[in-house]
């Protein structure tokens, strides 16, 4: 429906054919050589991933794997071998675990905690994920997660606002805690585009990835949703310096958002209905 209203001269944003390009956990995979990407791994069957997870499994670092759409963390979760499965293994290297290994594995989804099942069974779970979409994008973890997330308001190729959330999905129990005491996710608190800490990545954003992500998928910035957001979580530090990982993109439903995005947000889409009202106007 929405693409047919767009058909016909109305202002649509996020357009259908935009949400499928960015709003979507493949966005993740198609952008991984990006400076905002990490090793990262789509999964298009049941069988490559029964094939393919368990190496990657193998080499003791927790994996991220989310579906291709949806929210709240549904359909995100953390799987890692166990510690015990360290004993006495040299430099870290474990053996290809089985169906029937036992995996850490924690849902991202509020109030989930984390849970020991076999790895057979995790699977049995990821199953409904091929049904309809039939692809799974698998993420590493990134051990500076507890330092929080950084969510990115865009209006079109502009910084509107940022979001800190100091505690988030996945964040882990404090040391020599049990893994139930893991806290819930905290509140986001709202700053405009100005602030101090956050303006590396607002220019990384603004001049290399947008641009490059814009270059990749093939979007005009005019395509560009008039809000949308990035989810950043800090990466390894390199020559002293932050780096950024990527690990979500919201198109479709962006709220709450910062003070500081409404006046952006009138400015673009004013610009955008006058626009397609011209175009209507000559058609």
């Amino acid at each position: 429906m929405l693409r047919e209203v767009a058909a016909a001269g109305v202002f649509v944003s996020a357009h259908p054919d935009i949400i499928l390009k960015l709003g979507t956990k493949e966005v993740l995979y198609r952008t991984r050589d990006m400076g905002w990407g990490c090793d990262t791994h789509l999964y298009h069957s049941m069988e490559q991933m029964l094939q393919e997870l368990p190496t990657r499994l193998a080499s003791g670092k927790a994996r991220v794997l989310k579906q291709y759409r949806g929210n709240g963390g549904i359909g995100v979760w953390k799987v890692q071998l166990p510690m015990s499965a360290f004993t006495n293994i040299e430099r870290g290297i474990l053996a290809v675990p089985r169906l029937e290994t036992i995996v850490r594995v924690r849902h991202a989804k509020r109030g989930s905690g984390e849970e020991e099942i076999t790895l057979g069974e995790f699977f049995r779970r990821c199953e409904q994920f091929f049904v309809t979409d039939r692809r799974i994008i698998d993420q590493e973890y990134q051990e500076r997660l507890p330092e929080g997330m950084i969510r990115c308001y865009l209006v079109h190729g502009e910084v509107a606002g940022f979001g800190d959330q100091a505690i988030n999905a996945l964040f882990p129990a404090p040391p020599g805690a049990p893994p139930t005491e893991a806290p819930e996710p905290g509140n986001r608190l709202y700053h405009p585009p100005t602030k101090p800490e956050f303006q590396a990545l607002k220019h990384k954003l603004e001049n290399e990835w947008v641009p490059a992500v814009q270059q990749l998928l093939e979007i005009d910035t005019e395509s560009l949703p008039i809000l949308w957001d990035c989810d950043f979580l800090l990466g390894p530090k390199k020559n002293g310096e932050d780096t950024y990982v990527l690990c979500e993109i919201n198109v479709s439903s962006v709220a709450p958002y910062p003070e500081s995005a409404v006046s952006y947000i009138v400015d673009a889409a004013t610009a955008r209905v006058c626009a397609a009202r011209q175009r209507r106007r000559y058609a």
